[in-house]
């Protein structure tokens, strides 16, 4: 039987609970849930008087096993719980003898791995004394199509509502790095009217320098409609505002999407709801775009898309290429794209 993949807040919610586990090992490519974990276990458990005695931070690059387990070993002082916690954990030697401790870990200690840009091997004895005793969490990056979802229960949470162009245009223009990508929100939330509670195009225009006519989201709607006057518009502006829409972050959009529906034509269901199922969407209408595609390209044209956008990325980058700039690159690769 498979063990359970535990979720962010699968976790927050025992620790509000205050329902401790003796370790917490996170690990994983996307740093940013590791330190949310992290951040709250050290600011929770804890009252600021505790924390003096009982809170221990270490960095793996400055300490080894055998220290890790004699601060996990310490009772608390004048506390019912002490935190220890280890970051960087990836530069720790020998980790696997961690799994010693965890046969009998003290109740009294919560030990925080953070183990960034990696994995524990879950088929050896470490990983397996965890999950006997505690949280084995992998905070796995987001794909692309994901971020949408991802910024708009972001600020629900902060009781805000977003539209859906506004949520493609700052995916697209921060990347899956969550967190700048949680910053760039919190800015915006700032610069947010009194009163307002829904972020809008005109507002990342003003306060985060994306234009709200011409960006990656809405040439990429131009090629879905195949709007050759639209798409050659942005290209121009794109053309002459090389710094804020460089041809890679465009080259990117592109790829992941006709990919994308590349997998479309092979869902069982081409609903909104089978190919959100079949691409891994978090909501059904993020679909819409890929079935409004389908219907505008065949399946071979799709293949040729792939192959050309992969060409021109190399280009782009000087192969097979002597004299022609990013705007003269991208005009012809959307030319091939539309006819």
């Amino acid at each position: 039987m498979a063990k359970k993949e535990y979720t962010y807040e699968d976790i927050i919610s025992d620790i509000k609970a205050k329902q401790y586990k003796p370790i917490y090992y996170l690990m994983g490519e996307e740093p940013y849930y590791i330190d949310l974990i992290s951040d709250y276990l050290t600011q929770n458990v804890l009252t600021d008087t505790e924390k003096e005695f009982n809170l221990t931070v270490v960095y793996g690059a400055d300490t080894d096993i055998a220290t890790i387990i004699n601060a996990a070993k310490r009772y608390p002082m004048m506390s019912e719980y002490q935190v220890v916690v280890v970051k960087e954990a990836q530069s720790v030697r020998n980790i696997e003898e961690l799994s010693y401790y965890l046969q009998k870990p003290l109740s009294s200690t919560i030990l925080v791995i953070c183990h960034k840009h990696g994995v524990l091997d879950r088929r050896k004895k470490l990983a397996a004394e965890i999950e006997k005793v505690g949280f084995l969490f992998e905070s796995k990056k987001l794909k692309d199509t994901m971020l949408p979802g991802f910024i708009t229960s972001y600020l629900k949470r902060k009781g805000l509502d977003i539209e859906q162009k506004s949520s493609e245009m700052i995916a697209d223009f921060v990347g899956s790095d969550l967190s700048r990508l949680t910053g760039e929100l919190e800015k915006l939330i700032i610069t947010l009217p009194l009163g307002q509670k829904r972020i809008t195009p005109e507002l990342i225009e003003k306060n985060i320098g994306i234009s709200k006519d011409y960006n990656n989201f809405e040439l990429k709607n131009a090629l879905i409609e195949k709007d050759i006057f639209k798409a050659n518009q942005i290209i121009k502006y794109f053309a002459e505002n090389p710094k804020t829409n460089p041809i890679q972050a465009t080259l990117s959009l592109l790829f992941n999407f006709y990919s994308n529906l590349m997998l479309a034509y092979y869902a069982p269901e081409k609903s909104e709801q089978g190919i959100a199922q079949q691409l891994g969407l978090k909501t059904p209408w993020q679909a819409k775009d890929y079935i409004k595609a389908m219907h505008k390209y065949n399946g071979v044209k799709v293949m040729q898309i792939i192959g050309e956008i992969r060409n021109y990325d190399a280009k782009s980058k000087g192969v097979g290429n002597t004299n022609m700039n990013d705007g003269e690159l991208l005009r012809e690769l959307v030319y091939k794209i539309l006819h």
